[in-house]
């Protein structure tokens, strides 16, 4: 084969903020861009701003980014001779990076048998041990009964940790911490790696407790050169998902970088790698380092190595790929300062982060720091792809400057509409252990509580000003703004705050001032700006802002760097007399309906399932609030529901007691 495979036009097979990225670097080099669209990406931003699009498919949008043949027709009907698959969906996927090159198409990453060498976690083991990098001890044999697995497993000693031999994301994977519980951890493993990668087999090691997972970003050409730019930290995880990654790691020092980076580079020039990959290891407590897994692509959090190394990493990508040699050495390599990135989520932390899709009616993200993403107000989030929508990343001298800056921003960006895990990122900065450079991949688990919990204080102040909002924004004015409180007798707000039913009794003291009382808490407001999106006022003598979007009832607030969800429900709880719930099941998020666990009629119990809805890879059962009767059922199997959607009632026992009485 040539050393050189120049191109001109590079299709994007992926979406949203990373076929964004991609554009950047492809247009600063002079090439042309196609974008792949599914039938949920018809707006989105990633299709506009391409030079060419192609919508590819009508199967379910997340399948259209797997459709291979329709991704090479694509390229073929726009002239495109170059694929870069972004990450997810095909960017590990021998079998399209073949497809790519039969076609004639340059495949933007490593060979077709780069990917297989490396894709089976047993297979990579085993070509790592043999090129001398250190492995954690365990079990990668063909026997895969469960009386084999059994008796490795007691060779390894507990705790040991199940791992499926195809796929990542923490799927597959079972940490057993003891014998008896060792089959039935197995048996699930297998079941969900079966059911996750369409194969079942798995490999033990021995679990190292509270590890550090660090990974060394390689980058290698055709030409037999090979470097690494060195190490991420990415030790700050939720079920084997990373959330939180750093570069440098606070926990390696500039010999061991030395010698994990030797390390990385052995190993890919050991397959012949070409391309960017990354190396993942374990770092245990005494500082030795262990082999995990290699990803064969770009990483998400490439760009914390991109804000200390200043390279271009999609830039080097689309070099090697030409069959340029590497512009830059090992001893070229300098190290500038820290960079922390944090993962941007839709999902719902106080709902066990249940995805979340929707509308995102107002977005701003802060301009002071670096932000990838693909939205703008009014983008749908659709419920068919990862929950990932933004990475906020921060670069300072120090790991404290980073962390800083990185925090502050994200006080500071504004996104309502869809619940995100905004706030909780902001505590994972903020808390101690995090900002004395300590987390181990326990971190989350071991302050899971402290992380989650809301200031309540902010909490009461939020409501409060959303019942001053409501006030000031009635709908009877058509939109108009300021006070709408005419008389001075005080009006009680019933509101749905975060799921959550609370009143807020609300006084017009004259001008632009209120007084707000929750129960015994009492708050004095004064509005000194409103506009459409955005208010100044004075509470409790303190000056400062706040952001909000108001759709009829529904009032999302942005205060101290929190997100809040208010619905009024003042009519509603008139109309009802203040009754109490009213058996009505709304759909948690917006998703596709997959299961109907009753019928009309039927009798359940309080948390008996009633409907399960799909949505971004996840299911979440929707159950009876009460005791009592399925009333009506208002979706069906496969429906799409929008989030809040009521989507079935119960009618509780006492009511049917109630009626019995009646009669």
């Amino acid at each position: 084969m040539s050393n050189s495979t120049p191109f001109h036009k590079i299709l994007i097979a992926n979406r949203g903020e990373i076929a964004l990225r991609v554009m950047r670097s492809a247009r600063a080099l002079g090439y042309r861009t196609v974008a792949v669209f599914s039938s949920a990406d018809r707006n989105a931003r990633h299709v506009r701003e391409a030079d060419q699009a192609v919508w590819i498919g009508e199967s379910l949008p997340a399948q259209s980014y797997l459709n291979i043949p329709a991704i090479i027709e694509a390229a073929r009907r726009t002239g495109a001779d170059a694929v870069h698959p972004g990450y997810g969906f095909l960017a590990e996927n021998e079998d399209f990076a073949q497809a790519c090159r039969d076609a004639g198409l340059v495949f933007i990453g490593p060979s077709p048998q780069a990917i297989v060498a490396m894709g089976n976690k047993a297979g990579a083991k085993q070509l790592m041990m043999e090129a001398g990098v250190p492995c954690i001890p365990g079990y990668q044999g063909e026997d895969q009964s469960d009386a084999r697995l059994h008796e490795e497993a007691r060779r390894i000693g507990y705790p040991v940790m199940i791992k499926a031999t195809a796929g990542g994301g923490g799927r597959g994977m079972r940490l057993v911490s003891d014998d008896a519980q060792f089959l039935d951890a197995l048996r699930s493993a297998k079941s969900e790696a079966q059911s996750a990668f369409g194969n079942p087999e798995v490999i033990l090691e021995r679990a190292i407790i509270e590890p550090r997972h660090i990974e060394i970003q390689v980058f290698a050409d055709r030409h037999g050169n090979a470097i690494h730019l060195g190490e991420r930290d990415c030790s700050v995880q939720r079920r084997h998902q990373k959330v939180v990654e750093e570069a440098p790691s606070p926990a390696v020092d500039a010999d061991l970088r030395r010698r994990m980076g030797e390390t990385a580079v052995a190993a890919v020039k050991a397959i012949g790698y070409e391309g960017a990959g990354t190396l993942e290891f374990l770092l245990d407590r005494e500082g030795n380092f262990y082999f995990m897994e290699m990803n064969t692509r770009l990483q998400v959090e490439h760009p914390v190595t991109e804000a200390i190394t200043g390279l271009d990493l999609v830039e080097l990508q689309l070099r090697v790929a030409a069959g340029d040699p590497l512009p830059i050495r090992q001893e070229d390599v300098r190290f500038d300062g820290h960079a922390i990135e944090v993962r941007l989520c839709a999902e719902d932390p106080s709902q066990g982060f249940m995805p979340q899709s929707g509308v995102m009616s107002r977005w701003e993200m802060p301009a002071a720091i670096r932000v990838e993403h693909a939205l703008e107000s009014g983008s749908e989030i659709p419920p068919y792809y990862d929950s990932m929508i933004a990475k906020l990343i921060a670069h300072g001298r120090t790991r404290d400057e980073a962390r800083r800056k990185l925090h502050a921003a994200l006080q500071d960006a504004v996104a309502l509409g869809v619940r995100t895990n905004q706030a909780f990122l902001a505590r994972c900065l903020a808390h101690p252990v995090f900002a004395a450079g300590g987390p181990t991949t326990a971190f989350i688990g071991q302050h899971g509580e402290e992380l989650l919990r809301d200031d309540e204080d902010d909490r009461l102040r939020a409501r409060a000003l959303a019942a001053v909002l409501l006030a000031c924004t009635a709908q009877e004015r058509h939109g108009a703004l300021g006070p709408q409180m005419a008389h001075r007798l005080p009006v009680t707000y019933h509101l749905e705050a975060d799921g959550q039913a609370c009143e807020v009794v609300l006084a017009h003291e004259g001008g632009a001032r209120y007084g707000a009382a929750l129960g015994e808490r009492r708050f004095e407001v004064q509005v000194l700006e409103l506009g459409p999106n955005a208010v100044r006022l004075s509470f409790d003598g303190i000056v400062e802002s706040a952001r909000y979007v108001r759709a009829g009832d529904a009032l999302q607030l942005h205060y101290r760097g929190v997100a809040y969800a208010t619905v009024d429900r003042t009519r509603e709880a008139r109309s009802q007399g203040g009754a109490a719930s009213d058996g009505r099941i709304r759909a948690a998020m917006n998703g596709r309906v997959v299961a109907v666990h009753v019928a009309v009629g039927d009798t359940v119990k309080a948390g008996q399932p009633v409907m399960t809805l799909d949505a971004m890879k996840m299911e979440h059962i929707h159950a009876a609030p009460v005791n009592g009767r399925v009333k009506s059922l208002a979706a069906a199997m496969g429906d799409q529901v929008a989030v809040h959607r009521v989507i079935a009632e119960i009618e509780a026992e006492q009511s049917q007691a109630e009626e019995s009485q009646a009669a």
